[in-house]
């Protein structure tokens, strides 16, 4: 029955991201945004929303302990995940799609949009991750409202942001002509996406537990590990889909901004409810996973910033060795 559920629960995930990738266009393009606002704001905050739930619902409800063991987990797996694996299958999306002939192995994308969202979330989840290992006291209050705070700059600077959305956008499933829909369907459309978006998740995330939890797992290995998986599937199919269609900087946008949002606002919650203490008693998953995440993400910044080609396919490929590498220590350790 679980293997049952978790393939209905991946179904229903992919049906939302096809909805929402669809759907966001539109809305994109309704409100004249520009491609780094649609990707790295409006979609990544938007199937953000699964894993961003589950660890304020850990903490804020599940009173300490294990709760906050859970959340702390999801809020640093997130942007692991993210800057691991999401990276990866955006790499290995394109070789494939490219091997069907339906694009090119070169990875287009906008520098500018790509060299922000990297620059914002290794100065916003390096100075987390700094407060989490050594023990600031109530400065930490001061570091999450300043983390908020950063978010809103970053969200200011990219809607103002240039850049026209890439390609043409298919008909609107809830409006199948090829006339220009209205923006209520566009919105209807995109609220039918999220529920489905964040039920499958749940669902999975539920599911996935249980087969954890009949491995003996610790709670917080499967936060890092497993909860993340299922609640960055969005994220993940969402690029593969602009992967197919040839939209680079809304696919990557999608996963950069994301990694922007998870390292301030979830962060901040983590950093305000709980002790924040990311490397005690012997448990160093965390800190490992942040420190994975991070060297992840300047890999891809120093070949924006050091080479006139930028990051290639390899650069995104790259991201799947070292997600590869936390699961092998990592499932080393606990067995």
């Amino acid at each position: 029955m679980t293997i049952f559920l978790l393939i209905v629960a991946f179904a229903v995930i992919l049906t939302g991201c096809e909805l929402f990738v669809n759907g966001i266009e539109w809305f994109g393009r309704k409100l004249n945004l520009g491609e780094g606002a649609v990707g790295s704001v409006l979609a990544a905050v938007g199937t953000a929303l699964p894993e961003t739930i589950i660890p304020l619902v850990a903490i804020l409800f599940s009173g300490g302990g294990a709760g906050d063991e859970i959340g702390i987990g999801a809020i640093l797996g997130a942007p692991f995940m993210l800057s691991t694996l999401a990276i990866f299958i955006c790499g290995i999306s394109i070789v494939i799609f490219a091997l069907m002939k339906r694009r090119t192995v070169r990875v287009r994308y906008n520098r500018v949009i790509m060299r922000r969202d990297l620059a914002y979330f290794l100065v916003a989840y390096g100075v987390a991750i700094l407060c989490g290992l050594f023990d600031i006291g109530f400065f930490r209050y001061v570091v999450a409202a300043l983390l908020i705070v950063g978010y809103a700059i970053y969200v200011r600077q990219t809607m103002r942001s240039e850049g026209d959305l890439e390609g043409e956008c298919r008909a609107l499933y809830f409006h199948r002509t090829v006339e220009s829909p209205q923006l209520g369907r566009v919105v209807l459309q995109l609220i039918v996406a999220l529920a489905a978006i964040i039920f499958g998740a749940d669902l999975f995330v539920e599911e996935l537990t249980k087969v954890a939890e009949a491995l003996g797992a610790p709670a917080l290995v499967i936060s890092l590990l497993l909860t993340p998986v299922a609640t960055e599937l969005p994220e993940k199919f969402n690029s593969v889909m602009w992967m197919r269609d040839r939209k680079d900087t809304l696919a990557l946008g999608n996963i950069t901004g994301a990694m922007v949002f998870q390292s301030t606002f979830p962060v901040a919650i983590g950093m305000a409810f709980t002790d924040w203490k990311l490397w005690g008693e012997g448990d160093w998953h965390a800190a490992f996973a942040a420190g994975v995440a991070i060297f992840s993400g300047l890999v891809l910044y120093g070949r924006l910033r050091l080479t006139r080609s930028g990051f290639g396919v390899g650069s995104l490929l790259f991201g799947g060795l070292l997600y590869g590498c936390f699961l092998g220590v990592t499932l080393w350790s606990i067995l």
